[in-house]
């Protein structure tokens, strides 16, 4: 069983990614609205993934990997970013950061996440 966290004050917009990631039978999906949510699922749960909105009302994108990471240094994390590739890359450098997802995900860039994470957890399909 795969444990996600998404952390996202936009339900709306991210409700066909999260739908698609939560039709997968082998993923747990737990939403928050805030980083400081974020935070405490993963002192809580130790999910596999955190993906992160870049529009969370209490604290920046990079500032929340971060953070997590100083909580647990094994969770994976993604980020929703306008940043196009070269800068996204040069703002988290160093983070470990999985991926950059777009402002309106789809189930089309659930599915590439889930393949990601799988085979970075050795469970490639």
């Amino acid at each position: 069983m795969l444990c996600l966290v998404l952390a996202t004050t936009r339900a709306q917009v991210m409700k066909n990614f999260a739908a698609a990631l939560s039709a997968d039978p082998e993923v747990r999906l737990q939403q928050v609205t805030s980083g400081a949510a974020a935070l405490e699922a993963v002192r809580a749960s130790a999910p596999h993934l955190v993906i992160i909105d870049g529009h969370l009302p209490d604290t920046a994108p990079f500032d929340l990997v971060q953070e997590l990471l100083l909580i647990n240094a094994m969770v994976n994390t993604a980020v929703v970013s306008p940043l196009d590739d070269e800068e996204f890359h040069e703002a988290s450098e160093g983070l470990g950061v999985l991926g950059r997802l777009p402002l309106e995900p789809g189930p089309g860039e659930a599915a590439q996440l889930l393949g990601k994470l799988r085979r970075l957890l050795g469970q490639g399909r």
